[in-house]
């Protein structure tokens, strides 16, 4: 179970990394409905060989998808199960059964790394219960006559209620449609097998199949392309007055520091034209004063993308800086300092001008 829960947390977290980017298009969720196709296999937990207890299974469901988190499904499954013995010899006998279920269900991958429409796969976690009709025991009965070892035997149709539980991974197609596979443990009451063992009777289902949305499951909203030009007021830089005494007194002049801030487009991390001159604004001030020195911060917007994604973006934006200081500009390396922050910190209000390296020279 341990090993199960690792490799499910370890999946989830790929889905997750894979799936994360930013976006040019603004996806909102849109509430649905969806149907659920599917087929497999039974195994009915009891005394016998595996391989003789394994039955067909068909399941259909529909349901409603309320948020990226929650749903709720309606499912009906069945065809056959079996009981056995394995000793003094294997014997092995079925059952024709059908099942309603109301399922709730939980997106984990969604619960856990938010809501991407086009993501490639969803893990779901399902809970819920309901009633079991069985039906045409004769193979049960027939071996009751011959051995008397079936002390819980019944006959006709039989109504049981029944819980569940189980996971769900959801391969996407399309828009529409997605490939499902399904696991989920059933419990019933101990007379369901037509055997005595003084607890409840379990059978599990293996299923493959295909979810259908009923509608859409999104809706789209495209971000205007121009990128809006960043305003901002530069410092300037104003010498200190000449103090004129009887003596002669060398002139005092204060040099004030010098910032600019170079801005990028969204997910880029090269300098455009427009930004160029900030650089080598940079550039001169550290040449007209030899003894001056740089401090570069990177930062990214925290309004799309994730911390990892922003994290790399921001210290490649403080990268180009310093690069374009050493290469094209002849800066030596050790008058540069430089750090990124990525979305964590948002020196400006507005989110998009937060796509920025702010140097400081002083």
């Amino acid at each position: 179970m341990k090993i199960l829960k690792t490799l499910l947390a370890v999946m989830l977290l790929t889905m997750g990394t894979l799936t994360a980017s930013a976006q040019e298009v603004e996806y909102s969720f849109k509430p649905h409905a969806f149907l659920n196709l599917q087929g497999g296999a039974q195994y009915t937990l009891t005394d016998a060989k595996f391989k003789d207890l394994l039955s067909p299974n068909v399941q259909a469901g529909i349901g409603y998808q309320f948020s990226p988190v929650v749903g709720v499904r309606l499912a009906a499954s069945g065809w056959q199960s079996k009981g056995g013995f394995d000793e003094p010899t294997n014997l092995s006998y079925k059952f024709n059964y059908v099942a309603g279920n109301i399922d709730l269900m939980f997106n984990l991958t969604n619960l856990f790394f938010g809501w991407k429409p086009q993501r490639f796969l969803n893990v779901t976690a399902l809970v819920g219960g309901g009633g079991n009709f069985a039906w045409k025991n004769d193979e049960a009965i027939a071996l009751q006559n011959q051995t008397g070892r079936l002390t819980n035997i019944w006959e006709g149709t039989q109504k049981r209620t029944t819980a569940r539980a189980g996971l769900q991974f959801d391969f996407r197609l399309s828009d529409c449609v997605g490939f499902l596979l399904e696991g989920n443990a059933n419990t019933v009451s101990d007379y369901y097998n037509s055997k005595q063992s003084g607890n409840a009777d379990w059978y599990f289902n293996a299923l493959a199949g295909f979810r259908i949305n009923l509608g859409k499951s999104y809706t789209t909203k495209t971000i205007a392309a121009p990128e809006p030009e960043p305003v901002y007021v530069e410092p300037v830089v104003q010498p200190e007055p000449v103090v004129v005494q009887l003596e002669p007194e060398p002139v005092i002049v204060r040099v004030e520091p010098l910032r600019r801030d170079i801005f990028f487009l969204r997910n880029k991390t090269d300098i455009r034209e427009s930004e160029a001159s900030k650089v080598q604004d940079i550039a001169n001030y550290l040449n007209q004063y030899p003894e001056a020195k740089v401090n570069i911060v990177g930062y990214a917007d925290a309004g799309t993308g994730n911390d990892k994604i922003n994290d790399r973006l921001a210290s490649r934006r403080a990268d180009a800086v310093v690069k374009a200081l050493i290469e094209q500009y002849g800066i030596s390396a050790d008058r540069i300092s430089y750090d990124s922050k990525g979305a964590r910190v948002q020196p400006f209000e507005e989110n998009d001008m937060n796509r920025v390296t702010i140097c400081i020279a002083e």
